[in-house]
């Protein structure tokens, strides 16, 4: 099944050369400060779904400093409140301007088998952006790319945690080495100061591994971290696969492109390793 782009035209460009041209001048921010200083497999990357003239600079500058792998699972939340609860999609591939992105067919029958929770359904990803908006970004960075999409919407801890896990296992036993990209912004329509105050609360518990605390800590904290649940059940998977340490790359917030301070969404890049 083939998935047609749904934010072309508004959140980036639909036209396929000056897309390029952005992407690469957003990726050429981290590969700047990379300089080859980073060769560990990158197990998860973090990074924001908005407009690009918003988020696509902590996009970019995290993305060009990571190291990841051909085969991409891609963890993000759901907006519409349609489909499963960890919505896979199975076959096919998600166009976008000037290319296409294959599904890994091998490892989403691999995740399929890994949990009963993890479903087959293309309901939850159909008029998704999350996921959508990262994908001009890794072909750039890699036209041999495959994906897995998956859309969490999952509240529930215990299946979080036993899902996550899953995936860990499964990735592990893979016979190709796979990266994980979790798709999240951060605090959304508080003034600037209260986001990153808040927001810091968050990203501690992400760089610590932490995936008990990140949940915790944004429901105790009202912390509008619309990825919490995708990097929740990240965390859990990279901790399976032996993560030993994370770095918050970038962090910044809408007001600083608007001028509006009042009213701001975050945004922020973290590499787990």
């Amino acid at each position: 099944m083939q998935r047609q782009p749904v934010v072309a035209g508004r959140f980036y460009d639909a036209d396929p050369v000056r897309l390029n041209e952005e992407v690469d001048g957003f990726l050429g921010l981290g590969r700047k400060i990379r300089n080859g200083k980073r060769e560990n497999q990158t197990l998860i990357a973090m990074v924001p779904h908005a407009g690009y003239v918003f988020s696509g600079a902590v996009c970019g500058q995290t993305l060009g400093m990571a190291n990841l792998e051909d085969t991409i699972l891609l963890l993000g939340p759901n907006h519409t409140g349609r489909g499963d609860r960890f919505a896979l999609w199975s076959e096919g591939s998600w166009d976008i301007p000037g290319a296409s992105v294959p599904i890994d067919t091998e490892l989403a029958s691999a995740l399929l088998a890994a949990s009963p929770l993890i479903t087959s359904d293309t309901a939850a990803h159909e008029g998704e952006h999350s996921l959508e908006v990262i994908l001009p970004f890794l072909m750039r960075m890699n036209l041999a790319t495959t994906i897995v999409p998956i859309a969490i919407s999952a509240h529930i801890f215990d299946d979080i945690q036993s899902v996550g896990q899953a995936i860990g296992q499964a990735v592990k036993a893979f016979n190709r080495p796979v990266s994980i990209v979790v798709s999240s912004d951060m605090s959304h329509y508080i003034s600037h100061d209260e986001a990153k105050a808040k927001d810091s609360l968050a990203l501690e518990a992400v760089v610590d591994l932490d995936p008990r605390g990140l949940f915790n800590v944004v429901r105790e904290n009202d912390i509008s971290m619309c990825g919490v649940l995708p990097m929740t059940t990240g965390l859990f998977a990279a901790k399976e696969l032996g993560a030993s340490k994370g770095e918050l790359v970038a962090y910044a917030t809408s007001g600083e492109v608007s001028g509006d301070f009042d009213q701001v969404v975050g945004y922020a890049g973290v590499l787990v390793d």
